[in-house]
């Protein structure tokens, strides 16, 4: 057994747009997070968008600093989208837009 395993925390988010479900990770080596819909996620850079859309998953990929990292789905409110699947090219999802206005597109009545 492990002396120490990562933290792990998924919760609900009430979000201006719906609710959605809120992920982190952390390990002493780093961390990552998400927001997760129905639809597909937001996350940050550690996701990879060509192979999510080679099965056709929506993701959107906002990207932290070191100044500034991406810890909580929160971070992903403001940040920039800076990469996007296919799929989620065509869900309407684009570059530039924050991680607020992404989710908006995810919640979004189809």
């Amino acid at each position: 057994m492990p002396s120490s395993l990562p933290r792990a925390n998924n919760y609900l988010l009430n979000t201006p747009h719906g609710i959605a479900l809120g992920s982190s990770f952390k390990w002493s080596g780093g961390q990552y997070c998400a927001i997760h819909t129905d639809r597909g996620l937001i996350g940050c850079g550690i996701y990879d968008v060509d192979v999510a859309g080679e099965f056709g998953q929506i993701v959107a990929i906002a990207k932290g600093t070191p100044e500034k990292p991406l810890c909580e789905p929160e971070d992903l409110y403001e940040a920039k989208i800076v990469g996007v699947s296919k799929p989620g090219e065509a869900a309407g999802i684009q570059i530039g837009m924050t991680g607020l206005d992404a989710l908006k597109v995810l919640l979004a009545e189809n």
